[in-house]
């Protein structure tokens, strides 16, 4: 596939893959805008809780939400009611996928029974039917179990993608155990219950030869860990958010929309991030879209559930800040939103479709603006830059604002 990034201005076709669309398109774009094509994005790390969950959010809404912000591809987590750990269980929520879905929803089966990580689940069977294995929402607690799971998945081809967090060094925390916590008397979560799970299984990892992804890092110490492991030739593979790269827990405020897990950590792990973002470390973006109902997330830092949404702001917060900076380039962001999710998860990128961005537009982030259901995001009020005006996949166009 012949990849495209390029800005376009109005009187011209706009070109993708070879591929001339919508020529009345173009014409009824304000003449003074210039414009960018880019690949429809992909993340591997979403919330859209159908089945089970629907008051905090839908197959529907999740996927016309993402579908705003560019993407054409997502990857569901299995913290659902059924949890999909049987092949009964995912077909439940790839109808809904099927019946709701605007955009290409790949689910994630479960690594144990019902996420309580004291049995497998039905791996052989679920094999087929979901994208990888996840416990997303929970950390796999014993090294045996987790090993297990990784010689399985191992031999049926498929990436365990682990959300690393050990439960005995929580200490009912809920934000970064750092100066914020400490300054107004919050209970804090340490940085090793996210990198010493990392560690113990990069020594399994050696051990089976398993493909591995990790959820969502957060710290120094992960960077450091997974940048050795790397080097090593060991398949690992990893992500981190645009909240954690841009926000850390000097912005916190007493509010449940800064509460997310693992939690914003310090300007120092941030700055690792960023480190590990430009030297390939870090391989993608994802966003951890995890919408909530308002009162959900009405409880204040130590009473909300943990969670955000951000797969509506994803790009334009990653193009404000890092783009715009000059930190990295337009095509770098490409990678990290569109082809390296891909690659890694096998995801085709001749199906990627694309979507249309007016760059100059500036913005302020409103919630009540989201197609999400979910409406909390640390980055409300925050200026940006980037409109999408269209979103075009599977031969129409699944969002479009103009």
């Amino acid at each position: 596939m012949k990849r495209v990034t390029e800005t376009i201005m109005c009187s011209e076709r706009i070109a993708h893959n070879d591929m001339g669309i919508f020529p009345s398109f173009s014409a009824s774009l304000p003449s003074s805008n210039s414009y960018v094509a880019l690949l429809g994005f992909c993340d591997v790390h979403v919330h859209f809780r159908e089945p089970g969950f629907s008051y905090k959010g839908t197959v529907a809404a999740g996927s016309l939400a993402s579908a705003r912000g560019g993407y054409t591809a997502v990857c569901t987590m299995p913290n659902l009611n059924p949890v999909p750990d049987t092949a009964e269980h995912i077909k439940e929520e790839l109808a809904i996928i099927e019946r709701d879905a605007v955009i290409d929803v790949y689910p994630y089966a479960s690594i144990t029974k019902e996420q309580k990580g004291e049995v497998l689940s039905d791996m052989e069977e679920l094999a087929p039917l979901s994208i990888a294995f996840s416990d997303d929402g929970r950390g796999v607690q014993s090294e045996r179990m987790m090993e297990e799971a990784m010689i399985r998945a191992k031999k049926l081809g498929k990436i365990i993608v682990a959300h690393c967090e050990d439960n005995s060094l929580l200490y009912g925390g809920y934000i970064h155990d750092g100066e914020y916590a400490r300054l107004h008397g919050h209970r804090g979560i340490c940085s090793e219950s996210e990198w010493g799970p990392i560690a113990r299984d990069v020594e399994l990892i050696r051990k089976t030869g398993c493909a591995y992804h990790v959820c969502h890092i957060s710290t120094k110490e992960s960077v450091d860990i997974i940048r050795r492991a790397k080097k090593e030739g060991l398949d690992i593979t990893c992500e981190t958010a645009p909240h954690y790269l841009i926000l850390d827990d000097s912005c916190l405020k007493e509010d449940g929309r800064f509460k997310m897990n693992p939690p914003l950590r310090s300007k120092e792990d941030k700055e690792a991030l960023i480190e590990g973002l430009l030297d390939g470390t870090i391989d993608m973006i994802a966003t951890d879209h995890a919408p909530h109902s308002k009162d959900d997330k009405a409880k204040g830092l130590s009473g909300s559930a943990f969670g955000i949404v951000g797969i509506e702001t994803s790009f334009p917060a990653m193009y404000t800040h890092f783009v715009k900076t000059g930190i990295i380039t337009l095509e770098r962001l490409e990678e990290l939103l569109a082809v390296a999710p891909r690659k890694r998860f096998g995801i085709p990128l001749d199906e990627a479709g694309f979507s249309i961005w007016n760059l100059d537009e500036e913005f302020e982030v409103d919630p009540n603006e989201f197609l999400s259901l979910g409406r909390a995001t640390p980055f409300t009020g925050m200026k940006m830059f980037g409109k999408n005006v269209l979103t075009y996949h599977r031969g129409k166009a699944v969002y479009k604002c103009y």
